[in-house]
């Protein structure tokens, strides 16, 4: 199994949205977590802990991450997937937005 950690702002909306059709892919175990101080699901060390790969959403994200806890573990740069935050969780367009990228990195599905 693979652990896949998908980050966002708040963990409300793209970041649990990701995880939850990350986690349809076989071999793929996913969480989320959120950077702000009022995220649902706040960013740990433990999270990045048990991480084997990381998506941010945003650039930004990226550089907020490593100002927060330094700079990654070697071979654990996160990838970013440059999704604006204009979704509800489990809105269709960001689901085909993730389905598109995801299969990217994690191959095709079933």
């Amino acid at each position: 199994m693979k652990n896949v950690l998908f980050i966002c702002g708040k963990a409300r909306k793209r970041s649990p949205t990701a995880a939850q059709i990350a986690g349809k892919w076989p071999g793929i175990n996913a969480d989320f977590a959120g950077l702000s101080r009022d995220a649902d699901e706040q960013i740990t060390a433990q999270h990045l802990d048990w991480a084997d790969m990381i998506f941010v959403m945003e650039a930004r994200q990226t550089k907020r991450l490593a100002t927060v806890f330094g700079p990654p573990k070697p071979g654990l740069k996160p990838v970013v997937l440059n999704i604006a935050d204009r979704y509800e969780f489990m809105d269709q367009a960001l689901i085909d937005d993730l389905m598109r990228k995801l299969v990217f990195h994690f191959g095709p599905l079933g």
